[in-house]
């Protein structure tokens, strides 16, 4: 209605002129857009209520700002922003702010329903419609932003935009693949915009990216090991062509390196589109672990790098055959830069780690891995490279000796430190000879600075130890003073300690000492016990009745004729 009351008295024509002449090319900044007013606007405390009421008042005054009601007060009629709008000359990029809000309300809507889906359980399906029509209002904006009137940036973050809802809503449904693809397709857009802006500028990207790298990381997890995250077609959906507008300007060396790679003088061919993405994204790669602030950023860096790398070597595999001599070899170098890369952040870890025996943990690692890379097939052959990684070897293997002494010597192993310590020594003067990476050069110079004092300091504390051993006058008055004075009086020591308050005379209370046990029970009851006499079995019962033999029977026989007689 709107466009036809703006139209109806301009002839076609004039139109047309004007349109080609007066359009002014849209230019969207949404990730800015989007961070500023969920900042100002409750999201800076998680508040997804307040912002979804935000993102209705700010849709209800944009409409009526443009002119694009929907009804009256008392009807509503839906009307949507198309194209036709997209290419009124009187408009501008506010337009593409209305699907914008609309998929920001319906996702903070979701948010929302997430945080209350914790007590109640039915919210969550809620909260799945509203993604997934967040989703649909993201793909109109897409669509809009497709007109030529939107510049190539404006489309690069509208299409990350698209692909970072879609895979909020996957990571929702838990279905891994879908969810890990999207995000990394919105990671990958997002990393390209910050290179190609000032470092100011690039904070909200930055800031997104971190967001991006947990749910990466949980969707890998879930996805597994053995079955591969495919990275998503960017060619097919148009964003490499946005790419070329707005950030690569493509140059013949460019070309060259994403189509053909040179390894250690072998030309390894390129022929895969996801090898190729890959390739391009590690141009500059050393200079931003140079340009890190810290070891820790450098190992945060590399780690997001093998999430990408294990994916392309994924989809290597699956395309190689062993008849396909160059399908080989391109996965051999892919593997190569996985161990090299994967050497590279055992040494920052070894830089950051305090303890020796996780120091020595990582070196046997790295040697492992070394070793690994020496036994590539295509390596086999090139005694230069054999060689440079025999001095990569020696030099590993006097860091490891240094750092095990110091094992050695936290144990006061003073014979087993001495020989580490000299062993490293005569190591590291062959390799410090030799061509080393920067890395391993500084390491072993250390090795070569510190390992005298460290020999010297070893023999002392062996010296001192042996005469910890022999008892002192001091050591021996300290452990006389000790023993009470009850415990040693054929000894005669003068303690001043005697004089105080607390002398050292006895121990209070005494110990404890055995003594035999008298059972009471058995005492007390031998004074009731009355014990058989047995006279037949004792002296005098025998003597008794031995008496009473042969002059018993001439006593009794005298006795009873006396007695009888008497009576």
């Amino acid at each position: 209605m709107v466009l036809e009351e703006l139209n109806e008295n301009v002839p076609d024509e004039i139109l047309k002129a004007t349109k080609k002449d007066s359009l002014k090319p849209f230019s969207l900044e949404l990730i800015n857009v989007i961070k500023n007013v969920q900042q100002q606007h409750g999201l800076r405390h998680g508040d997804f209520q307040r912002y979804r009421g935000y993102c209705s008042r700010r849709i209800s005054r944009l409409r009526k700002v443009l002119k694009i009601p929907q009804g009256d007060r008392r009807h509503y009629k839906k009307r949507a922003v198309t194209d036709e709008h997209m290419n009124n000359p009187l408009l501008d990029e506010r337009l593409l702010h209305i699907p914008l809000m609309l998929a920001e309300r319906s996702w903070a809507y979701g948010m929302q329903l997430r945080q209350e889906s914790n007590t109640e359980q039915r919210k969550k399906f809620h909260m799945i419609r509203k993604l997934r029509k967040a989703c649909l209002y993201a793909l109109q904006l897409e669509e809009l932003c497709r007109s030529d009137r939107c510049d190539a940036r404006s489309k690069l973050e509208v299409q990350a935009y698209v692909t970072w809802m879609h895979g909020s809503l996957y990571f929702e449904l838990q279905m891994w693949s879908k969810a890990a693809e999207n995000l990394k397709k919105a990671q990958l857009v997002y990393e390209k915009l910050a290179s190609a802006l000032s470092e100011e500028q690039q904070i909200p990207y930055k800031q997104r990216i971190d967001e991006l790298t947990p749910s990466l990381r949980y969707c890998a997890y879930n996805v597994g090991e053995q079955q591969a995250i495919n990275l998503p077609e960017l060619r097919t959906l148009g964003i490499l062509d946005n790419f070329d507008k707005f950030l690569l300007q493509s140059t013949e060396k460019t070309a060259a390196t994403l189509h053909e790679v040179d390894w250690y003088n072998m030309k390894v061919p390129v022929r895969i589109e996801k090898v190729q993405l890959f390739l391009q994204t590690l141009i500059g790669f050393d200079d931003s672990l140079l340009n890190a602030e810290s070891d820790s950023k450098r190992i945060e860096i590399l780690e997001n790098m093998f999430i990408d790398l294990r994916d392309v070597i994924s989809a290597t595999r699956q395309e190689s055959r062993p008849d396909d001599k160059d399908v080989q070899l391109l996965l051999a170098y892919l593997i190569s830069i996985r161990i090299e890369r994967t050497i590279q952040r055992n040494i920052y870890l070894i830089k950051q780690s305090r303890k020796s025996q996780d120091i020595v943990r990582l070196l046997d690692i790295t040697n492992q891995q070394l070793s690994e890379l020496a036994q590539l097939e295509p390596l086999q052959n090139k005694d230069d490279v054999q060689e440079n990684f025999s001095h990569q070897l020696l030099a590993l293997r006097a860091i490891r000796c240094f750092y095990l002494g110091k094992s050695h010597l936290a144990l006061h192993r003073w014979v087993e430190a001495t020989s580490c310590y000299e062993r490293s020594l005569s190591y590291a003067k062959d390799a410090i000879e030799k061509k080393l990476p920067k890395d391993l050069s500084e390491m072993v110079e250390v090795v070569i600075a510190d390992v005298p004092s460290e020999i010297v300091f070893v023999q002392a504390q062996a010296v001192l130890e042996e005469e910890e051993d022999e008892p002192t006058t001091l050591q021996g008055k300290s452990k006389v003073n000790k023993i009470p004075l009850i415990e040693r009086l054929d000894e005669f020591h003068e303690n001043p300690q005697y004089l105080t308050k607390n002398p050292n005379i006895v121990t209070m209370p005494p110990a404890m000492e055995p003594i035999p046990a008298k059972p009471l029970f058995y005492d007390l009851a031998l004074n009731f016990i009355n014990f058989p006499t047995f006279p037949e079995k004792t002296d005098e019962g025998m003597g008794k009745h031995k008496g009473s033999g042969i002059s018993g029977f001439v006593k009794g026989f005298w006795g009873g004729w006396g007695s009888s007689g008497k009576k």
